[in-house]
Formats: structure tokens, sequence, C-alpha cells
């Protein structure tokens, strides 16, 4: 139907004839002489319908004048310089004469313009016109080529693409799994997996030895901006190798890939971090690198104080007192200081303490009457506090402090503009092997509970499980956790003691992993991988802070595609035949 896009038609063609389809994204009449701006996916040009002695031309005005907003066209003419330059699209040197303009779809008034800031949910509903303003499609193809650099790294260093189930076990250990109904086996369920984590083990056993998919992933949990019930990963396995194996391989090929899809040189190597230095120094397992500020372990400078919340913990085995120095914080209002008290309480915070230190020296601070003269001085000259500066303390237990104090920095990082751009890529490394549930009372993995521990003795891992290190990696950048893995478990008896210490009995380890143990009795060689989210390396690499973006048919943070109206009531028929029945909901109190 078309001979050219709209959006690569340049000055090499002008005298040429050109058929060109897309969308009316202006069209102007000018009492005779009429514009149109055609769209499609590769940019905008100029169709240009003017009066002549033609005959024929007066039917070309005339359907140019009849020209709607989003009108679906098909137009044929000759390619002419441009009298006026428009240096904001490629095309902007030239423009397209008509001799034909064929209206192929009219259309209907729109729910709202492309270039107006339509709420979300008007842009879910109506996807499809979503999709086609420029800025998405943008967005869009930045994710294609993404996924296409990936690939074509990836084919060429020997690493096989294989698929693996949608269809799978329920083996829930994190998040909840969807579930679907098996109609042939009744009262019996499938899940969709959470990832291919189990199946790449596997492949690896087989002697695949280095394995990838581009996989989609699907997690019953909470929505929100970097989340959604469907994602996708790129997944890898490696056989024979150790941690820095891993690293090295795929540092290069994220490198490779920012430079060719954005055109950005991330540095050489990663830096490195473990994640104790990580929470020490930042509050979070994800820092963002960019901004500057750090927090500042104080219990020791006020232990003897007569401020019972700072004593209790930093006299406590598991408790933090931490300090963050905000330069020229000094400025910041009673309210803004309540209100980030209030920010850091949707994080565990009980409360915020602070010290003031105006330009003139002054002190201000609802603690100073807790120490002693000699004892304060000695705390504001640990914390490097200068004159304008502001210090907030925060106390409780080691995590909570890190969890509020961490974003606390982010937050004040942000509005007191100490973010600096371009790019922070880091390795956080020697995670725990465990976090212990307070509700459960018991231990959780905190990556999976196929990752391998540090140490290879058993006895040792178990005498040792509070403190126990794993051997798993994440990579993060800008504050973003873009890509987690590990060494995994490669001995039957090693896993089975894992199981133990996460309260997975031998009977419920055999029903819902027995597959993988029995994998691993033959002969299953060293191994480890990685998995990375490609939503959210799109939606960095887009600069856009929501993964709904660069996601064609997303759910909203309701958990529901608007478009289609899903989810949905299913007749009572269908249920039958999957051998369901619904509960009525509970009434509301």
């Amino acid at each position: 139907m078309r001979s050219h896009f709209c959006g690569l038609v340049d000055e090499s063609m002008i005298g040429q004839t050109v058929t060109l389809c897309g969308w009316a994204d202006v069209a102007r009449d000018l009492g005779g002489l009429c514009f149109i701006d055609l769209r499609d996916h590769e940019g905008i040009v100029q169709v240009v319908a003017e009066p002549s002695d033609d005959a024929g031309n007066a039917e070309v005005v005339k359907a140019a004048a009849a020209v709607g907003y989003e009108d679906c066209l098909r137009v044929t003419g000759v390619v002419r310089a441009r009298h006026s330059v428009n240096d904001k699209i490629r095309t902007g040197k030239v423009e397209v004469l008509a001799t034909r303009i064929e209206l192929l779809n009219k259309a209907a008034p729109l729910p709202f313009h492309a270039h107006e800031n339509a709420g979300e949910d008007v842009r879910l509903k109506y996807r499809y016109l979503d999709l086609r303003r420029p800025e998405m499609q943008k967005m869009m193809r930045t994710r294609i080529r993404l996924v296409q650099a990936l690939r074509r790294w990836l084919d060429a260093r020997g690493f096989q693409d294989i698929e693996t189930p949608i269809l799978t076990k329920a083996t829930p250990e994190g998040a909840r799994d969807f579930l679907v109904p098996a109609r042939m086996h009744p009262g019996e369920f499938y899940a969709l997996p959470q990832s291919p984590q189990l199946f790449k083990q596997i492949l690896m056993v087989a002697g695949f030895d280095r394995y990838y998919q581009i996989a989609r992933c699907f997690r019953d949990e909470a929505l929100r901006a970097d989340r959604q019930l469907e994602f996708t990963q790129l997944d890898m396995e490696f056989a024979w190798v150790r941690e820095r194996d891993v690293q090295d391989a795929v540092e290069g090929m994220i490198r490779e890939v920012f430079k060719e899809v954005i055109g950005v040189d991330l540095a050489d190597p990663f830096p490195r971090m473990t994640y104790e230095e990580a929470m020490r120094r930042y509050g979070s397992d994800k820092p963002d690198l960019r901004i500057g500020l750090e927090l500042q372990d104080v219990a020791e400078r006020v232990k003897d104080s007569q401020f019972k919340v700072f004593t209790d913990w930093a006299t406590n085995p598991d408790g933090r007192v931490a300090a963050l120095r905000v330069p020229g914080g000094a400025g910041f209002s009673r309210k803004h200081i309540d209100d980030y008290g209030a920010y850091a309480a949707k994080y565990g915070a009980k409360g915020l303490a602070y010290i003031k230190l105006g330009e003139d020296g002054a002190v201000s601070s609802p603690i100073q009457k807790f120490f002693e003269p000699t004892a304060f001085e000695a705390l504001v000259a640990a914390i490097g506090l200068q004159k304008g500066d502001l210090a907030f303390f925060g106390a409780g237990t080691y995590k909570s402090v890190s969890d509020f104090m961490g974003a606390l920095r982010l937050k004040v990082g942000k509005h007191m503009g100490l973010v600096q751009t371009g790019w922070k890529p880091l390795w956080v490394t020697d995670f725990p092997m465990f976090e212990w549930d307070e509700e459960e009372q018991r231990y959780v993995a905190l990556h999976h509970p196929f990752t391998a521990p540090a140490v290879d003795d058993i006895a040792d891992l178990k005498a040792n499980a509070r403190i126990a290190v794993s051997r798993g990696y994440d990579m993060v950048l800008n504050g973003n956790e873009i890509g987690g893995g590990s060494i995994r478990i490669h001995r039957p008896d090693m896993q089975s003691a894992v199981f133990d210490l996460l309260g997975i009995g031998a009977e419920e380890a055999e029903a819902k992993f027995g597959f993988l143990l029995d994998a691993l009795r033959y002969g299953a060689p060293p191994h480890g991988g990685i998995a990375f989210g490609i939503d959210r390396i799109a939606a960095l690499m887009a600069g856009t802070e929501s993964i709904r973006d660069v996601i064609a048919f997303p759910k909203t943070t309701t958990a529901q595609c608007l478009m289609t109206g899903a989810p949905s009531p299913v007749p009572d028929a269908q249920l039958a035949e999957v051998h369901v029945s619904v509960r009525p909901k509970p009434d509301k109190a």
C-alpha cells in the first residue's frame, strides 16, 4: 500500500513520487491551501494540497480539507523542498505535494488528544490510541532495540535460547502463584511460573551449559510503578562457573547494550560493594550512588546520653542509631522537618531526632538537653556538621533504621537537588543467606532457597545460620536492582539442609521439589546465573519512572486491564468444566 515511511522521507527523494500511509496528526485548511502532518511509527512528514490549474487537483484539495484529527489516510504525491524548514522533525527540510488523498478510515472523536497529558486510566482504557503517541512509540521502540541487542549479544556467544513451561507446578516460596485449574485432572492445578529458576537449573544438569530465555513471569502481588503481575526477564544460567565468571560476562553484556541502544558508556569495571557495606552506608541493598549523602553510625557517641531511645538501641546488639547529615539543611522549616518525619514513618520510623546548626553557629535541637555539653559537641563534630547543616537521627532495630533512614536519604537527596546526572552501576555482593521472619518464627531465604551458601560445610551453615552469607549478587543501576542472581546449590545434601533451615521438612521438600533433588543426585555441575528485568531496564533507558510506559498492555495498580475489562466473571458452565466453584464474596462489615 505504501512505498515509503512518513518519517523517512528526506532530501534524497526530492522529485520522486511516493505513497505514504498514516494518521493525520494535524490538519489545517488555510482557505484552499491545506497542510496535513501525516504520522506513522517512523515519524511525521508535512503533506501539502494546493490549488492549481489541474482539474483533478480540486478533488485533492477537497479531500484534504475534509481530513480530521487521527483520520487514517493513504497519500500519493511528489517530494519537494520545504519553503520553511522545521528543524524539530527529521523530515523538516521536505514536504510532499499531494496528487491523491484517500481516506482509509474516518476517526471518531477521540477521548483524548495525543498532545495532551491525559490521565493514566483514560490512556490505559484506550491503550491503542495511547500507543500511537510519538512519545509512547519512542519508549516502546527503545524496549524493542534493547531486546534485539540482548539477543544479538547472547547468540554471538553461544548461549542457547530454550523455552521452559508456562504451565508448571505450584511451589510457593515468596510471592503468591497464579493458579490454573487442570480440566483433565479434577481438583488439581498448574501454576504460572514466577521465574524459570528450577527448569534452568535442570538444563544445566542436562548439559546445555549456557542457557537464556526472554521469559514471561507471573507473581500475584501488589502492584506499583516498577511492579506488574506479569513481567519479562532475561533469564540466564551458566554451568561450571563461580561468581565472577557470571558477573564479568553479564557486566560486559550490559555495558555493550547500553552503548548500542542509547549511546551511554557505563563504568568499566562496575564498582563492587558488599551487602553489609551498602546497608551501613546507604540503608539500602540497591543504593543510588548518584546521591552523595551517607548514613553514619553514632551508637558509640550517644550510648551514654540521657536520651532513652538512643541509649536503649545503642546498647542493643540488634540495634542501630544512625545519622544523616544534610548540607544546607538548616534552612528547613519545622514543617519541612515534620514532613520528613511523617515520610520516614511510612518506612517504620517511630520518630526523627535532629540537630540544626545555623549559619550563625546557633544550635537548634530537641535532643541537646539530653547530652553533656562536651559529649554533644563531640557528636556534632563526629558527623561533620558545618554551619548551615542539619542532621537527622534514627534509632531502632538495625533493619528498621536502615530501611527508614535509607528511604529518607533518597527523599532528601531528591528534594535538595543532590541527584547527579548520569549512570551509576554497582555490584552488590555477599548477601545474607537468610532473614528471620518474626511472624512465622522461621528463616526465609533472602534471594531464593536454591542460592548456595558461602560455606561448603553443612554443620557450619546450621551452626551459623543467623550470620550465614550467600553466594548471591545483584546488579544495581541508579538505585534500581536491574538484575539478581547467585551461584546455585548443586549438591542434594546441601539443598536438603537449606530446606530444613527454612522450615521445609523432608516430606514437604519431596512433594514440592522432589524433581530438583532427584536431578541434583545425577552429577549436577556447579552452576549459577542471573535474571535481568527487561521492563525495568527499558524504563531506565527510556527515561520514565513507570514500567507501564514500556509495556504494551500493562495492568493498573489495582491489577486490572482497563482496555479488555480483565479480570472478569466466568460463566458457571465454564467453571464447571474445570471443576471449580466460586465462593460468594464476604459481606462488607
